[in-house]
C-alpha cells in the first residue's frame, strides 16, 4: 500500500486544496491531509478548527484521511509510513519554493519522494489569504470554498467585528 501526505495549514481549505487531494487520492491508495498546526504565519482558525473544517471537507471520501501534526513533516511520514509527500503547485513562483523545500525534506528523508501537481486551471488564483481577504471584506467566497468553510469564515469574521478588534488580512508567500 502506498501512502501519501498533503501538508498544508489549510487556514482555510478551499477548493484549489481540495481538486489537488482529490486527484491526489487517484494515485495513492490512501492520502493523507495534514493540517500543520504552528506555521510561522498568523492563522484565522485554531488547528482544532482547520482539521473539522478539512474533515468536513472530505467527508465520504474514503481514501483521504485527515490528521493534525506538529514538526517536520517528513517526521509525520515516517510515523505514518507514507512513501510521498504532495505538493500542489498553482503558478511559477511556487516552483522555487516547492523546489527548496523538496531538496530538503529529501535530504531529511531520502526514502519520501516528492510528488508536485499542477493545479487546475479555475483555481490558479486561489490562496487562503485570497479568500480570508476576500471574505474579511464581506466578499462572497462561496466558489472558492465549501458551504461549510463559507459559513465558518462568515462566523469568524462577525466575531472579530463584535469584538471590535476588526481584521487585517496579513499578506503570505505561502498557504
Amino acid at each position: 500500500m502506498v501512502r501519501a501526505v498533503f501538508p498544508g495549514t489549510f487556514d482555510p481549505i478551499h477548493m484549489g486544496h481540495i481538486d489537488i487531494a482529490s486527484r491526489a487520492a487517484l494515485l495513492f491508495d490512501e492520502l493523507v491531509v495534514a493540517v500543520y498546526d504552528r506555521p510561522l504565519k498568523s492563522l484565522l482558525f485554531s488547528p482544532d478548527e482547520r482539521i473539522d473544517l478539512v474533515r468536513q471537507s472530505f467527508a465520504g471520501e474514503e481514501k483521504i484521511k485527515v490528521v493534525g501534526y506538529e514538526g517536520l513533516t517528513v517526521d509525520l511520514c515516517r510515523r505514518l509510513d507514507a512513501k510521498v509527500i504532495v505538493r500542489g503547485l498553482r503558478v511559477f513562483s511556487d516552483f522555487e519554493y516547492e523546489f527548496r523545500m523538496a531538496l530538503a525534506n529529501h535530504r531529511l528523508a531520502p526514502n519520501v519522494e516528492v510528488i508536485a501537481l499542477i493545479t487546475n486551471e479555475e483555481h490558479s488564483f486561489l490562496s487562503g489569504s485570497t479568500v480570508r481577504e476576500i471574505a474579511s471584506l464581506g466578499g462572497d467566497v462561496s466558489s472558492f470554498v465549501p458551504a461549510n468553510v463559507a459559513k465558518a469564515l462568515e462566523r469568524r469574521f462577525l466575531e472579530l467585528s463584535n469584538d471590535g478588534l476588526g481584521y487585517m488580512p496579513t499578506p503570505s508567500l505561502r498557504d
